[in-house]
């Protein structure tokens, strides 16, 4: 994986100017754009569409202040079929319009082109099963919700303290399959995973495929699969938090798996009445890579 993002990136400063065909390339690595895309953000701390904007701008800036060429040239240069829509993205890059850095010189803010490297952590065992799972569905009231990488979702809460007790009770009565008890549910994930970016939330539980699912619950169904299980411990949502960073940085380039499309499902085991410590279980759904 770290030899396939370095790949990636190279291949970026390639096609600076030019949409990337990343499907393609994943493919040609032996991997999924899906899982290439999560591995790029999760490991850089930006979505790969926003490396590339950021990349683009920093050697167009080079243009720019050299005075090469007329502000139009130059967006059509680098990518793009305007000089309003290069202004835009150059705007949101460097703080300032292209015509101010070219009668100033700046300010401008550089992004250095990315480099991964394999460095030597995991001196805590990550706590880690794997489970091969016949299909399952998911049921319990959903919403849609901005992502919010650290930190309690408000939006998360808010939708849960919507829910009556007994209505929790209800759906702990009809869990019936692993994972086990009430369950915090994320999917349709943007595979960048930008911040602020909406996912869909379901607080609910796992259904057999064949129990019926009662009036006016939410469901996902989720095909059969294998599932990487993470036990985590300890302040909540903190330590939830790093072993998901975790995932990235230790386990799937130490592992042959990789992430597949589908919901990422947190079942919290214990907590204390406070919810400022707690033990839950993370299920990613994978394959082979």
């Amino acid at each position: 994986m770290i030899s396939a993002l370095n790949q990636l990136v190279d291949l970026v400063e390639e096609h600076l100017a030019e949409e990337l065909d990343v499907d393609k390339f994943a493919g040609a690595l032996g991997t999924t754009e899906y899982h290439l895309r999560r591995m790029f953000s999760s490991l850089a701390g930006m979505p790969l569409s926003e490396y590339v904007r950021r990349r683009r701008m920093t050697v167009a800036a080079a243009d720019v202040v050299r005075g090469k060429g007329d502000l139009l040239g130059i967006a059509v240069r680098h990518g793009y079929g305007s000089s309003e829509a290069f202004g835009r993205a150059f705007r949101a890059v460097h703080g300032a319009s292209p015509s101010d850095v070219r009668r100033n010189g700046g300010p401008l803010r550089t992004q250095p082109q990315l480099r991964f490297r394999l460095t030597v952590e995991g001196s805590i065992p990550m706590n880690t099963h794997l489970v091969d799972r016949p299909a399952f569905r998911l049921a319990g009231h959903a919403t849609r919700v901005p992502l919010i990488h650290q930190g309690f979702n408000p939006h998360i809460q808010e939708h849960i303290a919507t829910l009556p007790p007994q209505e929790h009770l209800r759906l702990k009565a009809l869990s019936d399959t692993e994972p086990q008890g009430l369950l915090q549910v994320a999917d349709d994930l943007d595979p960048d995973g930008r911040e602020g970016s909406e996912l869909t939330y379901l607080h609910g539980v796992a259904l057999s495929r064949d129990t019926p699912v009662p009036d006016g619950l939410d469901t996902i169904e989720v095909p059969p699969g294998m599932w990487a299980v993470f036990r985590t411990s300890g302040p909540h949502p903190q330590a939830l938090q790093t072993t998901w960073a975790a995932t990235a940085t230790e386990w799937f380039p130490s592992n042959p798996w990789r992430l597949r499309p589908g919901p990422s499902v947190v079942a919290v085991l214990e907590r204390a009445d406070d919810f400022s410590t707690a033990t839950c279980e993370l299920w990613l759904p994978v394959e082979p890579a």
